[in-house]
């Protein structure tokens, strides 16, 4: 018998606490790999300063445990963290309400439709942890300041917040919302739509039953769509958050469209899919942690499969 709607809403707190705890997990065990990410997506700004030497994922990861330790691959883990208590519930638990919403019954909806759902999960989820975000960012980019002798902008999560709030006003805490929704619109139009749609092909063709399998076939195929329709637009969110309020009269873009020509302009048209390989080995492997604990917590909870 198919649940009823209002049977669904009664169960959604239940599942909003176990998308944050299969987040958290999955955030904490990936970490350090979107940490390479972001340094990567920052590190073409220093030739404005006369460096160009080059850089890959490797080189970004040694140079941070040489000069940071070990501990220093999780710098920005709380806002991170905190970001994923707000951002991946929303998103998890909206689309899922669409998904049903609309759904005829004994029907299925098409892959437009499923993409669109995510989209639109995403970008409420964005708008509400974009402050999070920010900070996670920022204290990304603080090791680079660390590194170069300086003393780091923030000591924490709450400090950051507070900074910026008094530094730049409250709309500081949603500085690069924009990007930043453009790319949470394009990475869960690509991921929930694609593990969605990939994962219900391989059970409904006998690739596999509804178990670890197919749930990992389905996660590398979401991780890689998510990638290249986000990448670009990850690059330049990476960008218009990073920089700080201005700063000799200046800042550096002055707004999303600007950063993407700068970045073309100054870097070529491969820069916006710089830390490609890195953002999908974060996805795949983030993907896979979450998707597998989520679905075996909503089978202990007595939940069908998402």
């Amino acid at each position: 018998m198919k649940p009823s709607k209002e049977h669904g809403r009664q169960h959604a707190p239940t599942k909003i606490l176990l998308t944050s705890i299969s987040a958290m997990v999955a955030e904490t065990t990936t970490f350090p790999i979107d940490l390479m990410k972001t340094r990567l997506q920052l590190h073409g700004e220093s030739r404005s300063l006369g460096s160009t030497r080059p850089t890959n994922a490797f080189r970004v990861a040694s140079e941070i445990v040489r000069r940071e330790g070990p501990l220093g691959l999780y710098k920005g883990l709380s806002p991170a963290i905190l970001r994923h208590l707000f951002y991946t519930p929303i998103r998890i638990v909206g689309y899922e309400h669409l998904r049903n919403s609309l759904k005829t019954d004994g029907g299925s909806l098409s892959l437009g439709a499923k993409a669109l759902s995510g989209g639109l999960s995403g970008v409420i989820a964005q708008l509400v942890a974009s402050p999070a975000d920010l900070v996670k960012v920022r204290m990304q980019a603080d090791g680079r300041f660390v590194s170069q002798g300086f003393q780091p902008r923030y000591s924490g999560c709450f400090d950051a917040l507070n900074k910026i709030a008094r530094a730049e006003g409250v709309g500081g805490l949603w500085k690069g919302v924009f990007p930043n929704v453009q790319r949470a619109f394009l990475v869960n139009m690509g991921e929930l739509a694609c593990y969605d749609h990939a994962k219900r092909f391989v059970i409904n063709n006998q690739i596999s039953e509804d178990n670890i399998y197919a749930h990992t076939l389905a996660s590398i195929m979401s991780g890689l769509s998510a990638t290249a329709l986000s990448c670009p637009a990850d690059v330049v969110k990476t960008r218009m958050m990073n920089q700080s309020e201005i700063k000799e009269g200046k800042i550096m873009y002055s707004s999303s469209y600007d950063c993407l020509v700068k970045t073309v302009k100054v870097e070529g048209l491969r820069a916006l899919w710089k830390g490609f390989f890195p953002t999908w080995a974060r996805l795949g492997p983030w993907q896979f942690v979450f998707w597998v604990s989520y679905e075996k917590f909503r089978q202990i909870a007595g939940f069908s499969s998402f």
